[in-house]
């Protein structure tokens, strides 16, 4: 016999079988065993998921800030690109100007801050023993050394010349924090660079998982959301050049140093929903308050009859008429927005109330009133 024969004869090695037997009861799903594992494994995913998204729940409240930022500027920039230029050259145009503003503002605002902070540093044992001569605060620090306290505690603090550091936690503080609101404000910038630029692709690959049916009423939708967004931001900045206004008319009533500067610092606080005003009116008293205790008195009560005629006369009217939004559902949103999420939540409160009631609007009504 042929050895080639041989070889064609050789039975084949490792041959896969064909037959693997025949197929099992399936589980019972009834069993309690089957009900326990299940539930744990779900249990434990679950648990995992929320750890994940808890060690990276900063990185979200970037892109959510980003994205916010990006949707309010975009109104802007379709501003400019009516006027016949492309959406690139648009958002430079906006960015360039964010930034000079951003240089401007640290260029007019540190320095005085930085004056005013330590002229208030060096007056302050005087400003608390000014206030002794008032008979009811005499009386109160003589039964309980109310002010006795704050200028030992004063002393104490600044006799080395270390306020501002040891405020930080040290020198290693000042450090970890310069670095890291450097690094948060530069990812936002970018984020929010990337998100302006590309936020039409952005809606438009969201659209494409719709059905072809509705696609065009969701784009419609999602882009009146938009809309909103954006109208939220203008009216905050509107609010927030009004109360800057003031403030600028208040510091040339009472001389104030660097009223330009007041004013600003303002400007920007205003921004911040609920407790931004809060931060401006102690900045404003503070400033006031290196002065005498009778200019400081008088701005934080002028501040605070300012505030009161905004929250509930002009801020209700104005998101009203660019929201479409009631003045109670305006500022409900925003306290439940901002105990949900702090400040994160009262930016994105207003604008998704409106949202809420766009859809509402449009979509949930319609239903049941054709129902």
């Amino acid at each position: 016999m042929a050895i080639t024969d041989r070889i064609k004869r050789k039975p084949k090695a490792n041959t896969a079988p064909t037959d693997f037997g025949t197929q099992g009861h399936p589980l019972d799903r009834s069993h309690p065993f089957y009900f326990g594992f299940v539930g744990t494994l779900g249990a434990l995913v679950a648990i995992v998921l929320m750890r994940a998204l808890a060690s990276t729940s900063q990185i979200f409240v970037l892109i959510i800030v980003a994205l916010f930022l990006a949707t309010g500027l975009n109104p802007a920039v379709e501003a400019i690109q009516r006027r016949g230029m492309s959406r690139t050259n648009a958002v430079v145009i906006i960015f360039i100007s964010v930034i000079v503003f951003v240089v401007f503002f640290i260029a007019v605002v540190i320095p005085p801050v930085v004056s005013q902070g330590t002229q208030l540093i060096n007056s302050g044992p005087a400003l608390l023993a000014e206030l002794k001569n008032n008979s009811t605060i005499a009386d109160l620090n003589t039964q309980f050394g109310i002010i006795d306290t704050l200028q030992a505690k004063l002393k104490e603090i600044t006799a080395d010349g270390t306020l501002i550091i040891s405020a930080f936690g040290g020198v290693i503080g000042v450090g970890k924090s310069v670095l890291s609101g450097t690094f948060t404000a530069l990812t936002v910038l970018i984020l929010t660079l990337y998100f302006i630029t590309s936020l039409p692709q952005m809606v438009d690959l969201g659209v494409r998982f719709v059905p072809a049916s509705r696609r065009d009423r969701v784009s419609r939708l999602v882009n009146a959301v938009i809309s909103r967004v954006g109208s939220f931001v203008g009216s905050q900045i509107v609010i927030a050049f009004m109360a800057s206004v003031f403030v600028l008319a208040l510091s040339l009533v009472l001389a104030l140093p660097s009223p330009i500067a007041i004013a600003m610092i303002v400007l920007v606080c205003g921004l911040i929903p609920l407790i931004g005003h809060f931060i401006g009116c102690s900045v404003v008293t503070i400033i006031s308050l290196t002065q005498s205790v009778s200019t400081g008195l008088i701005a934080f009560v002028a501040y605070v009859v300012y505030v009161q005629v905004e929250n509930y006369l002009v801020t209700p009217r104005i998101m009203k008429r660019t929201l479409a939004v009631p003045g109670a559902v305006t500022i409900i949103s925003a306290l439940i927005g901002s105990s949900l999420l702090g400040l994160i939540g009262g930016l994105l409160a207003v604008p998704v109330a409106a949202s809420i009631i766009l859809i509402l609007d449009e979509v949930v009504f319609p239903r049941a009133d054709n129902s």
